[in-house]
């Protein structure tokens, strides 16, 4: 783990209307600005670990996305959809725990988590090259600036890039025009992320999150299912 982090123990978040999380407050506000800082929630740590095994062919490392998150776990349920984590030490792939990602960005230009978007990008690009038949072969560059562009929009508007959107936007990178194999297979892993349920945690502070409305993501909309199909069958 990146010396930068050694002092972050622990971090309040947000479930917020994107159905994201978000950082409110860490344990360590002197290098760690709260504004915008987005953290990957269980289910979308698993999407990434599933969305990045085609690139195992083309040089990715999985130790460099494993240290490009601080890992964190569920401690306490703080009400009015804030959840306090406590950090641990583990790795996402080498676990069973459901885990909490932060990106570690307080060094955003050289620092672990631009590293692993840097790795990513250049991962996918090599994909790309070995499976459509370009005139000319695609390169970095020219996906970095197609991405860039795309967060400059949100930027202008006003929005917050979450990190899960920064990284799915390279690992499903497709020019316009070409489709890849791996694309079906990537919009079934993104359905999966809503059939699964919140990390395990305790018995204790199980109960007060089921009471809590923000983190019921999926009830709500099993319970409207089941009310369209009885109407339907009446």
């Amino acid at each position: 783990m990146a010396n930068s982090s050694t002092t972050l123990d622990w971090c309040i978040v947000r479930l917020g209307e994107d159905h994201n999380w978000w950082v409110v407050e860490v344990s360590d506000p002197v290098r760690w600005d709260v504004d915008g800082l987005s953290i990957v929630d269980p289910r979308q740590v698993d999407h990434l670990i599933d969305a990045v095994e085609p690139l195992r062919d083309y040089g990715f490392d999985e130790d460099i996305l494993d240290v490009a998150f601080i890992p964190f776990r569920i401690e306490k349920d703080l009400g009015d959809g804030r959840v306090r984590l406590k950090r641990v030490k583990e790795s996402f792939f080498d676990t069973d725990e459901k885990l909490f990602g932060l990106p570690d960005i307080v060094d955003d230009e050289n620092g672990p988590y631009a590293d692993v978007l840097d790795h990513l990008t250049r991962c996918r690009v090599k994909l790309l090259n070995d499976v459509i038949d370009f005139e000319s072969d695609l390169t970095v560059d020219e996906v970095e600036d197609e991405i860039r562009e795309e967060q400059n929009q949100s930027f202008m508007e006003g929005s917050a890039i979450h990190a899960f959107e920064e990284l799915g936007a390279i690992l499903d990178y497709t020019p316009a025009g070409f489709d890849t194999d791996d694309e079906d297979a990537g919009s079934s892993d993104e359905e999966d992320i809503d059939d699964e349920d919140l990390p395990d945690i305790d018995e204790e502070d199980e109960k007060s999150l089921k009471g809590d409305a923000s983190l019921k993501w999926d009830e709500d909309e099993d319970e409207d299912e089941e009310e369209e199909d009885e109407d339907n069958e009446r």
